[in-house]
């Protein structure tokens, strides 16, 4: 049974003889009333504290739930980002190693065909010298058949000169 200070305030007592004396009891009833009454008034904005905090505290278990997933949800993304960085880090490395090796190799192939032509350019070097040697040697040999033959006389009259340019095809 619940007690309200309205209670208390109508209460009447029965009345006897050599009993407590009513102004006394009416007054303490009073100040029990007043005292119940704001006891009560004082439970109920308890209540309705502990009621609206009881929401508040729903709300941010919530908040915080949410944050939880958000937070849950980034750190997945963040680290699927991470994987594919990663991953495309790596791919970058190994086409720039696939694109210096083949660099590499082409180079290696125009180092050979660079020898190749120097290699044909140094036997070329050496037919032309050969050649220009015997050539050389064709016009020493000339030089001393021509040393060794029968001096031309200084003065050669007119008529043999003609008779001998007559001989000669014209050009």
């Amino acid at each position: 049974m619940k007690i309200t200070p309205l209670d208390i305030q109508h209460k009447v007592f029965d009345t006897q003889f050599r009993g407590y004396e009513k102004r006394q009891v009416d007054q303490f009833l009073e100040e029990l009333a007043e005292t119940v009454e704001n006891l009560t008034r004082e439970n109920a904005t308890l209540k309705e504290t502990s009621v609206s905090k009881d929401h508040e505290l729903e709300h941010l278990k919530k908040a915080e739930s949410t944050l939880t997933t958000t937070l849950m949800s980034t750190q997945t993304f963040v680290d699927h980002l991470k994987r594919g960085a990663e991953r495309d880090a790596e791919l970058i490395v190994k086409e720039a190693e696939l694109k210096a090796e083949e660099i590499l190799a082409q180079s290696r192939t125009d180092l050979m065909e660079l020898r190749r032509i120097i290699a044909d350019l140094r036997r070329q070097r050496a037919l032309v010298l050969e050649h220009l040697r015997s050539t050389l040697s064709a016009f020493h040999r000339l030089i001393e058949v021509e040393e060794g033959a029968e001096p031309i006389p200084d003065v050669v009259e007119e008529s043999d000169f003609n008779s001998e340019r007559r001989s000669f095809p014209d050009p």
